[in-house]
C-alpha cells in the first residue's frame, strides 16, 4: 500500500518545473524522490509530505516555516534546500541531491573507523552545526542516518530543523529507536533542545565512529532513554585500547550529562578536533571513503577531498561502469544457463526432469517441545526423516534434557527429500548453579576475565566514586558467593574515580572562629584544626589560613586556621624592697695602720 502511494507520484511535474523521476525512500513524515529541475537542468531530491501529515494544517504550517528558515543556510557541509512549495493537496521541499551513502551505511560497511577519519568527519559535522547555530537553527536529531558522505568524501548534514519532526510525529518504530540512540539527556527528559543538545548527539556519533558500537542500547526506546539520563557509557579506552587521550576527552566533554559541563558551542568542539587533526597529520587521501560493500546501490570510488569530481572523470567512470556491467551480466547469464541445465538434467543430485512432473512430498513438523531430546534424536524412525541439531541453554526452571523450543515450529510444512529435513532443537541444560567469584576491588579488565572464566556474561556500569580507585570494581549483582545459573549475566559497577570539583578558597582572616568554621562548611571544604597563638589582632579572630584566600582548591580539602589569643601581657616591674636600718659599729681604740705606710 505504501509503495503504491509513492508510485502514484512518478512522472508528475510539480509547479511546471520539478519532474519526479524515481523513488529514493521514506521517512516518518515524508516520501523522498529523485527529481529533475527542468528550469536549472539539474537533478534534485524532492521530499513530499505523507497524506496523513499533509492533512494537518497546523503541521503543514510548522513544516513550511522550518523549511523556509533552513533554506537560508548556505554551507558546504549542509544539504541545501532549494525550494519550498505547495500544489493542490501536496506539500513538498526541493533539496540538493547527494550522490553517496549515509554515514550509517558507511559505518556498517567499514566497521570501526580510524581515529583520524572519525575526527575528520566529526569536524565537518561541527562546522555545519556552528553555521546553523549562529543563525539560531538547532538540528535536534543529529544521527548517522541524517549525515551523507558524497562521492568526494565530503560530509553533508541533512534535514536541519526538520528531521526531529519525523521522530515526534512518525509511527515508524525503527526510526524512533534510531533517533533515541543519539538523544541528549535534556531531550530525553522532555526539555527544550538547544545548540548543546546537538553537541551531545555529535559526541554520540563520534563515540560510535571510534568504537564501532553505540554507547547505550536497549530492547526499546524507553530503556535507551533512561540510560542517556542516568547511565554512563563504557569508557572508550576499554573498547579501543589505543585511542588517543585527546579524542576520548573530546567525546567525554561532548557527552557530559550536565549541559553546563559540555562544550558550550560547536566552535569549541571544532577547535579541539582541528587541534587533534593538526597534531596527527596523515596521508593526503587517508580519510577518503573505501569502496562500499555490495549492500549499497553503487560502489563508491575513492575521490580526493581536495575538490569536486570533474565532469570528464565522472563521465569516464560511468562509461567504465557500463562496460563492466555488460560483461558481468553476460558472464552471469552463461553461469545461470549452465546451472539450470545441471539442475534440470542431473537426476542424481539435481531435480531431474521427472521431478517436474511429480508432486513433492510435504511433511508437517511434529511437536518436539517438552520431550526428552535423547529419545527424539535417537529414534530410528525420526532419523530417517530429520537432521537434528541440538543447542543447550541454561534454564533453572526446566529439567536438564527437556526440549524448550524447535525450529521449524510445530505444524510447519517442509518438503521431504533425500537429504532430510533440518530441525534445530533448543534443550535445557538445567540449573548448573555456579557461585559468583569475588571480584570487588579488582581491576575491571581482570574482573571481566575472572567472571568469564566462570562462565558468566558481564554487563558493566560505570559511576563516580570518591572511595574506590578508578577502573576498579565497586560491587557486583548478584554478590560474590551467590549461586546463579552458568551463562547468566553478572552486573558489575566500576569506579570512574572521584568527581573532582574545584572551587575558590574563601577569605577567613578577620572572621571569628565560629564564622570561619561555618564559611568552610558552606564552601564544601573540611575543617582541620585550630591553633591559638598570641597576636596583636583582636582576641578570637582568625589571623592565618593554610590555603591562601581566592586560590583554587579541590572540594572537601582540609583547611587549618590560627586564632588570636591577643597580645602577650607585659609584666609590671616589682619595686625593690626598702632596706632596714642597721647599728653602726663602735669606734675602736686600736691604732690604724696604713697598708702601705705601716
Amino acid at each position: 500500500m505504501e509503495n503504491s502511494n509513492m508510485e502514484r507520484y512518478l512522472g508528475k511535474m510539480l509547479d511546471g518545473r520539478y519532474e519526479i523521476v524515481e523513488t529514493i525512500g521514506r521517512g516518518g513524515m515524508a516520501w523522498v524522490f529523485k527529481g529533475h529541475d527542468h528550469l536549472l537542468n539539474r537533478d534534485v531530491a524532492i521530499k513530499i509530505l505523507r497524506d496523513d501529515m499533509a492533512a494537518d494544517s497546523e503541521f503543514r504550517l510548522h513544516f513550511k516555516k522550518e523549511a523556509q528558515a533552513v533554506a537560508k543556510l548556505s554551507h558546504a557541509n549542509i544539504v541545501s534546500i532549494h525550494d519550498v512549495s505547495r500544489v493542490p493537496n501536496l506539500d513538498y521541499i526541493v533539496m540538493e541531491l547527494i550522490e553517496g551513502v549515509t554515514l550509517k551505511q558507511y559505518m556498517q560497511s567499514k566497521g570501526r573507523l580510524s581515529f583520524r577519519e572519525s575526527a575528520h568527519f566529526a569536524a565537518q559535522i561541527a562546522k555545519a552545526l556552528a553555521h546553523a547555530h549562529e543563525r539560531g537553527i538547532v538540528h535536534r536529531d543529529i544521527k548517522p542516518q541524517n549525515i551523507m558522505i558524497g562521492l568526494d568524501g565530503r560530509i553533508k548534514v541533512a534535514d536541519f530543523g526538520i528531521a526531529y519532526l519525523e521522530t515526534a510525529l512518525g509511527d515508524n518504530r525503527e526510526t524512533a529507536l534510531g533517533s533515541v540512540h543519539y538523544i541528549s539527556p535534556e531531550q530525553a527528559k522532555g526539555m527544550p533542545a538547544d545548540a548543546r543538545s546537538d553537541i551531545y548527539s555529535l559526541g554520540v556519533v563520534l563515540y560510535e565512529m571510534l568504537s564501532g558500537q553505540l554507547p547505550f542500547t536497549g530492547s526499546d526506546p524507553n530503556e535507551v532513554t533512561k540510560k542517556h539520563i542516568s547511565g554512563a557509557p563504557v569508557p572508550l579506552r576499554y573498547l579501543a585500547a589505543d585511542i588517543p587521550p585527546e579524542l576520548e576527552a573530546i567525546v567525554e566533554r561532548a557527552m557530559a550529562p550536565d549541559i553546563t559541563l559540555r562544550y558550550q558551542s560547536a566552535e569549541e568542539m571544532l577547535s579541539d578536533l582541528e587541534a587533534y587533526l593538526a597534531a596527527h597529520p596523515g596521508p593526503e587521501n587517508q580519510d577518503t571513503p573505501v569502496r562500499a560493500d555490495s549492500d549499497f546501490p553503487e560502489n563508491l570510488e575513492p575521490i580526493s577531498r581536495s575538490g569536486e569530481m570533474k565532469r570528464e572523470a565522472y563521465l569516464r567512470r560511468h562509461r567504465r561502469s557500463a562496460k563492466v556491467s555488460l560483461l558481468t551480466g553476460t558472464l552471469l547469464l552463461l553461469v545461470f544457463a549452465g546451472a539450470l541445465a545441471w539442475f534440470l538434467f542431473d537426476s542424481e543430485r539435481g531435480l531431474g526432469l521427472k521431478d517436474w512432473f511429480s508432486d513433492p512430498v510435504k511433511i508437517s513438523i511434529p511437536d518436539f517441545v517438552g520431550l526428552d531430546f535423547q529419545e527424539v534424536i535417537n529414534s530410528e524412525d525420526l532419523k530417517k526423516i530429520y537432521n537434528f541439531e541440538v543447542n543447550h541453554v541454561v534454564d533453572p526452571d526446566v529439567e536438564a534434557g527437556i526440549i524448550l523450543s524447535q525450529e521449524p515450529e510445530y505444524g510447519k510444512s517442509r518438503t521431504r527429500d533425500s537429504d532430510g529435513i533440518d530441525v534445530v532443537l533448543t534443550v535445557s541444560a538445567g540449573a548448573q548453579m555456579v557461585p559468583v567469584p569475588d571480584v570487588v576491588n579488582m581491576k575491571y579488565t581482570d574482573a571481566v576475565s575472572e567472571l568469564q572464566r566462570s562462565g558468566f556474561l558481564v554487563e558493566p556500569t560505570f559511576t563516580v566514586d570518591d572511595s574506590v580507585t578508578v577502573d576498579y570494581v565497586i560491587s557486583t549483582a548478584p554478590e560474590a558467593g551467590d549461586k546463579i545459573p552458568a551463562g547468566a549475566t553478572v552486573y558489575m559497577t566500576i569506579s570512574l574515580g572521584p568527581n573532582v570539583v574545584t572551587l575558590q578558597m574563601p577569605d577567613l582572616v578577620g572572621l571569628t572562629e565560629a564564622a570561619a568554621r561555618q564559611r568552610i562548611e558552606q564552601a564544601n571544604l573540611s575543617f582541620g584544626t585550630v591553633t591559638y597563638v598570641e597576636s596583636e589582632r583582636a582576641i578570637g579572630t582568625v589571623i592565618w589560613q593554610s590555603v591562601p584566600a581566592f586560590s583554587t582548591v579541590n572540594e572537601h580539602y582540609k583547611v587549618y586556621i590560627q586564632v588570636s589569643t591577643g597580645p602577650r601581657e607585659t609584666p609590671t616591674p616589682t619595686p625593690a624592697p626598702t632596706p632596714e636600718p642597721t647599728e653602726e659599729p663602735a669606734e675602736t681604740t686600736a691604732p690604724y695602720y696604713d697598708e702601705v705606710g705601716g
